[in-house]
């Protein structure tokens, strides 16, 4: 039906693999420059009817078909005008993949050096997180008696100190380090050339789920940050599709949620100990929780696409693996320092200031001798129960809702009674005080669900809204995953009152 077109030259047959492609966005660039409507035609429609339905009854994917051929077809060209001083220069990179990539143990050799770069940064951090918080308290001290000692009002000084300063203090030592050693080591595996390859090893589950392979990169930079990956969809060209990575972004825990996570697994689950064997045991659990948000990921993809984006269709997305290369290791941690951790660290300063004031608000200002914050944890009490959680518990992560690094310190300040964070000498009184609380396993169990699924912190919302320009999309992004983790914690709640009735 092709030959009684004006084609303007173009091929038949590349219109017609275009056709059989469905790529949509360049189809419409075929009709207006041969000013005619393909997709409308009923002949063409008719005939485009007939020859997907043999693709699929034969299991032919003509896409991958096509991209094999222009491979072929590279190759020959290359051989041609290309000499190469050692033909088998790419023996050594299809040996490696064979177990990088193979279906068997492509995935166990990711999740297990998953686990080594959390072992590193969770051990690595711990050390030089301590350092920071006494540096910049000791700091902060001297700062505050200078003041004092200048007859400054003293509730200004107060709520700088006591308020802006600690909340301040407690992100940066806590977000820091953790940054500082993650995103190196992430963009040493992407310049090693291994990222491609954990893309290649998800890009099947994102594809069941109507989502795109590209997606499983920005799940990787969620690690480090949620606002990072939502910067990171703009790769993924469908707008759909981008949308599902945005909305989905902070169902992967990043680095200001894992120390909690490992207090948690630390005090209830592992056994609080300082050895490398228990911090690497703290590590695979961590991977494991990680494997059930991914889990959670792909089915909120699934549904995201066939609800919410009924019309959106999976790009075809086709990964070309590069060589293995040899990092350079200075210049990439120079580079994730100034583009990824002080970016993000910088927002996050600027997102907790407003959250210290109306901590320290809330905490001094009394009515009949009992705080603001007393008063919201009391009322908050019974819907934190059906959760498993308590008051405190909730109230700390939506005063945490800056930065979820001061939810633990909130914590511990609400338990304690006391004006301002403090931070506790070791993780024994930690687990002392949290069991004084009324702290079960059913609570842990619940911490843990609720800070891996709960609203994004004020950073990533912000980044949302830039990225997306809209208040539709910042809002499903804000209360999807909080719907998921409020019915898993009542679900899991549900279950411990049932055992227990047993």
């Amino acid at each position: 039906s092709l030959n009684d077109i004006n084609t303007k030259k173009l091929s038949k047959r590349f219109i017609s693999i275009k056709l059989l492609e469905n790529d949509l966005n360049f189809i419409k660039k075929i009709e207006e420059y041969i000013n005619f409507n393909l997709l409308d035609n009923i002949i063409i429609s008719e005939q485009l009817i007939i020859a997907k339905n043999y693709l699929e009854q034969n299991q032919i994917d003509v896409f991958e078909v096509i991209i094999d051929e222009i491979y072929k077809t590279c190759k020959v060209i290359c051989k041609q005008v290309i000499k190469y001083s050692n033909e088998n220069y790419y023996i050594r990179d299809i040996k490696i993949d064979k177990y990088l990539t193979s279906k068997l143990t492509g995935i166990p050799i990711m999740l297990l050096l998953l686990a080594f770069i959390f072992w590193v940064t969770i051990f690595g951090a711990n050390y030089f997180s301590e350092i920071l918080y006494d540096l910049f308290f000791y700091i902060g001290d001297i700062l505050k008696s200078f003041f004092i000692s200048l007859n400054f009002p003293m509730t200004l000084v107060n709520i700088f100190f006591d308020g802006i300063y600690t909340v301040v203090v407690w992100v940066v030592s806590v977000m820091l380090p953790p940054m500082a050693i993650f995103f190196p080591l992430f963009t040493i595996l992407e310049d090693l050339g291994y990222l491609p390859r954990i893309v290649f090893n998800m890009d099947k589950f994102f594809q069941k789920c109507n989502s795109c392979g590209k997606q499983a990169l920005t799940m990787c930079m969620s690690f480090g940050c949620n606002a990072c990956a939502v910067t990171g969809s703009r790769i993924i060209e469908s707008k759909k599709e981008r949308l599902i990575s945005i909305v989905t972004s902070s169902f992967v825990p990043c680095n200001g949620r894992f120390p909690i996570l490992i207090s948690i697994i630390s005090m209830f689950f592992i056994g609080i100990s300082f050895s490398y064997y228990s911090s690497f045991i703290s590590a695979l659990f961590l991977v494991l929780l990680i494997l059930i948000s991914i889990i959670i990921t792909l089915i909120t993809s699934k549904f995201i696409s066939k609800f919410l984006l009924k019309n959106a269709e999976s790009s075809n997305f086709i990964l070309e693996l590069p060589p293995y290369r040899k990092p350079q290791i200075i210049q990439t941690i120079i580079r994730s320092i100034f583009d990824k951790t002080l970016f993000v660290l910088g927002r996050a300063i600027i997102a907790s200031i407003p959250a210290g004031i109306i901590i320290w608000l809330m905490v001094n200002i009394k009515i009949c001798d009992i705080s603001i914050l007393n008063y919201i944890t009391q009322f908050l009490n019974p819907f934190a129960n059906i959760m498993g959680l308590d008051g405190v518990i909730l109230m700390a992560f939506i005063l945490g809702f800056p930065a979820n690094e001061i939810v633990f310190p909130i914590i511990i300040m609400s338990y304690l009674g006391t004006t301002t964070l403090i931070n506790l000498d070791n993780i024994n009184q930690l687990q002392e005080l949290l069991l004084l609380n009324g702290w079960t396993i059913n609570t842990a169990l619940s911490m843990i669900i609720f800070c891996l699924f709960h609203w994004p912190c004020a950073t990533t919302c912000i980044t949302i809204y830039k990225e997306t320009k809209s208040k539709k999309w910042t809002f499903l992004s804000f209360i999807i995953p909080t719907i998921v983790g409020v019915s898993l914690c009542v679900f899991v709640t549900l279950i411990f009152n049932i055992l227990s009735l047993n």
